[in-house]
């Protein structure tokens, strides 16, 4: 099975002032959803991994975080592409979870829902705690410069082998160039 995980704010949605907390508020970054359709079309699952600390900070609900899914998983379908599920640490930095990205809890639960092997599954992020989860889980990872990204890059301190990207798009037309084709599979 091919798998990428993606972060979802600043890697598929615009970064909102302090945390998205309504559907209204969610936007894509353009091309972003595209790109998933692509990958889709490629044969890759498309799973989002996210940080959602509003959660335990009372400005965000169970109930609004699910309709924001929806809008995304709508807005996709509306451009032929699919996002296979949704993990979400909803605790806050100061509650010392598994789950919460740096940490590699929800790479973990991913792994085990489908029964895959993290090796080399690649890991796109717009922040550290982002390339820092997959780095630590054995997969690829891969910084793309939307959302916080750009400041990420000048910060420094990406695990090895981090690669990076303008966006979406360019990470995804990167994984498919590099991807042996069906043809060359059938030599």
């Amino acid at each position: 099975m091919k798998l990428i995980v993606l972060d979802r704010n600043g890697v598929i949605n615009q970064c909102a002032e302090g945390y998205i907390k309504s559907p209204e508020e969610w936007a894509p970054i353009p091309g972003s959803l595209q790109a998933i359709a692509r990958l889709n079309q490629s044969g890759y699952r498309v799973v989002v991994t996210t940080n959602q600390s509003g959660i335990a900070r009372g400005k965000l609900s169970v109930v609004a975080l699910n309709a924001i899914h929806q809008k995304m998983h709508e807005a996709a379908k509306m451009v032929g592409a699919e996002i296979d599920a949704v993990f979400f640490c909803p605790h806050a930095a100061e509650d010392n979870c598994d789950c919460r990205k740096p940490k590699p809890g929800m790479l973990r639960a991913i792994a085990k829902r489908y029964g895959i092997d993290l090796k080399d599954v690649p890991v796109v992020g717009d922040s550290l705690r982002d390339l820092q989860a997959a780095f630590v889980s054995g997969c690829s990872p891969y910084l793309v410069l939307t959302g916080n990204g750009e400041q990420t890059r000048d910060k420094g301190g990406m695990p090895p082998g981090t690669q990076i990207f303008p966006d979406l798009t360019a990470v995804v037309e990167h994984i498919l160039a590099a991807a042996p084709s069906a043809s060359d599979a059938a030599s």
